[in-house]
């Protein structure tokens, strides 16, 4: 079973139009993942990633929700 964790994008960096790379806040570890096959990420919004790419968007209610869940089950 996989797991996409949501997580906030804090910067993004396009200098390589063919490889779009973001740094991502998960639960206060930030990451960089590639958000190249997303549709226009922005900076604040949340996306689902898993193994370093960004997956989709995601609501910011829906991400906040999913971030207290894991913390309680401690998996975060």
């Amino acid at each position: 079973m996989c797991l996409a964790v949501p997580g906030k994008i804090i910067s993004i960096d396009d200098n390589n139009p063919e490889l779009k790379m973001a740094k991502v806040n998960f639960a206060g570890v930030s990451k960089d993942i590639c958000v190249q096959w997303i549709d226009d990420p922005k900076v604040g919004e949340y996306v689902l990633a898993h193994v370093g790419f960004a997956l989709s968007k995601i609501d910011e209610d829906d991400a906040e929700e999913t971030i207290r869940l894991l913390k309680e089950m401690g998996d975060i």
